[in-house]
């Protein structure tokens, strides 16, 4: 009998548990880099003070919602949903993204430094913002 069946069926039963170490790299990566890109004016929750917005579950939250915090009018008043498509252009040109906003940030263009800081917000967005319809 072939060895090559048994390492197959191997990496098949292994599947989850790679995909799942994948994640968690990202993750860990993603947060490392909004250490160094982000968190200068944004903490993670509210129980650390912070220039902008915390971003704990900002993953489908509609922008500008954040409870008191002064928003411009711009971020306020543009019907964005914070989407991972949305964050990604946020990240990468925010001031051409939304003009008028008061947040100011050299842009992220990598894709891929993009992917694991939208990792990261995801791990810290447990909360479904998306059955939130503002009853």
């Amino acid at each position: 009998m072939s060895r090559f069946p048994l390492v197959a069926v191997a990496l098949v039963l292994a599947g989850p548990a790679v995909s799942d170490t994948f994640e968690e790299v990202k993750v860990s990566a993603g947060q490392t880099l909004f250490e160094g890109e982000c968190k200068r004016c944004h903490a993670v929750n509210s129980d650390d003070p912070s220039y902008g917005p915390p971003l704990e579950n900002v993953l489908n939250r509609a922008a500008g919602a954040y409870p008191d915090y002064d928003y411009s009018i711009a971020l306020e008043a543009s019907g964005i949903v914070w989407t991972p498509a949305a964050l990604r252009a946020w990240m990468e040109d925010n001031d051409g993204f939304m003009p008028g906003t008061k947040m100011r940030h050299v842009g992220i263009e990598d894709r891929t430094v993009q992917d694991f800081i939208l990792a990261y917000l995801t791990a810290i967005s447990p909360q479904d913002n998306t059955a939130i319809d503002g009853e």
